[in-house]
């Protein structure tokens, strides 16, 4: 990708067990001169997998929607992207790449191409489930900061339970139902543990900050600038002695 993007128009990826179509291939192609700058290529079902892959892929989808991560649903890495897409993905210089994600994230112009995903005729996946399942954890960590804000709230949450368990144990000391020192002990704990939490998750905050700025991404993204206007070529007098 980084060195094809100086000589070629657009590129087109395909997993290499060729159990996406190559004949979606043209399609993309006609989308592309049709002004679309990204054509994915995005399966119109999933019979080839097993239930379990179509449940928890399902369950992937939704969970980054939920998240805030805009991803493709059913497209893996069968994608045409044109070069000037390509030239601004090449500015995100982060290590950790989760292209599913990122596409979207640079924006232009995109369509869909579906296709019937073909059964594997040989070989195994190299994809299994400890895989898929880090592909997950890397899309959820790279582009989403919900898991470390969940933190503080679930804080909050036990603050206030522990608020109402202060009266239940009130009530069960004043009632002598308790043994001592028990409620003391219990109060403190869930009431330390709340604020742990807490204190917690606002460190996470300012390491969440502190991932988005090491990743150095574009603030934004230009499609088309129609406000520079390029400068007229300066001219030179070759008469020297009329400068002054």
């Amino acid at each position: 990708m980084t060195a094809c993007h100086v000589d070629a128009d657009l590129l087109i990826t395909i997993d290499a067990d060729l159990q996406d179509d190559p004949k979606s291939i043209i399609e993309m192609v006609d989308k592309y001169h049709a002004g679309y700058d990204v054509v994915y290529g995005v399966r119109n079902n999933r019979e080839s997998d097993t239930f379990f892959k179509r449940a928890s892929a399902n369950l992937f989808y939704k969970l980054m929607n939920k998240l805030g991560v805009n991803i493709i649903p059913n497209h893996a890495d069968f994608r045409l992207i044109d070069r000037r897409v390509l030239k601004q993905l090449l500015q995100f210089p982060e290590r950790n790449l989760f292209l599913r994600g990122m596409l979207p994230l640079v924006g232009f112009s995109s369509t869909k191409v579906f296709y019937k995903r073909r059964a594997r005729q040989a070989g195994k996946s190299k994809y299994p489930l400890h895989k898929m399942l880090l592909l997950a954890w890397d899309g959820i960590t790279s582009f989403s900061e919900v898991p470390i804000r969940s933190i503080i709230v679930f804080g909050f949450l036990l603050v206030f339970l522990s608020a109402f368990y202060v009266l239940y144990g009130l009530i069960r000391w004043a009632t002598g139902h308790t043994e001592t020192g028990w409620t003391s002990l219990m109060v403190s704990i869930w009431l330390l543990g709340g604020i742990q939490l807490i204190v917690i998750g606002i460190v996470g905050e300012y390491i969440g900050k502190i991932f988005k700025e090491v990743k150095r991404r574009p603030r934004f993204i230009i499609q088309d600038d129609l406000y520079t206007k390029p400068k007229p070529p300066r001219i030179k007098n070759s008469d020297s002695s009329s400068n002054v």
